[in-house]
């Protein structure tokens, strides 16, 4: 048998998740402010091309991915009602930060991101939620600036 098959499977801690804005500050999301789904993060694309050749493909790496956001807010605090607020006056948000809810994985720096949308409220008492979806993008392939 190679190696060791005990491997510790490590912890996750759902109160490191986060979301900083370098230009937004008073938008910043942390355990606190959200709701049991918290925030979600998916990286879209591919980050290498395949071309098709006659008899085979070349690779064409790309330089970035795009990127959907949402923090699942809650209704019943002020930051819903701020994200609310920017949405309607400029929903640019420039640069930011996403902190995933393990130590072992590294930050997400996304870039150039805006609120895309609020997903449907519901107004009957039962669910406290306010989500809102973001995109941005997601550099990716560092290297092909090297060369």
């Amino acid at each position: 048998m190679a190696g060791n098959p005990l491997i510790a499977q490590g912890t996750l801690n759902r109160l490191l998740g986060s979301i900083v804005w370098t230009n937004f500050p008073q938008l910043n999301v942390t355990a606190s402010y959200l709701g049991k789904e918290g925030i979600r993060l998916a990286l879209e694309g591919e980050s290498t091309v395949f071309l098709p050749t006659m008899v085979g493909a070349v690779t064409s790496q790309e330089p970035f991915m795009m990127v959907s956001l949402t923090a699942h807010l809650l209704k019943t605090q002020p930051l819903a009602n701020a994200y609310k607020q920017q949405m309607e006056s400029n929903a640019q948000l420039g640069d930011g930060t996403v902190r995933p809810d393990s130590l072992a994985l590294g930050v997400y720096p996304i870039v150039n991101c805006a609120i895309q949308s609020m997903r449907e409220l519901s107004f009957s008492g039962d669910d406290a939620g306010f989500a809102v979806s973001m995109r941005g993008y997601y550099w990716i392939n560092s290297n092909l600036w090297n060369t």
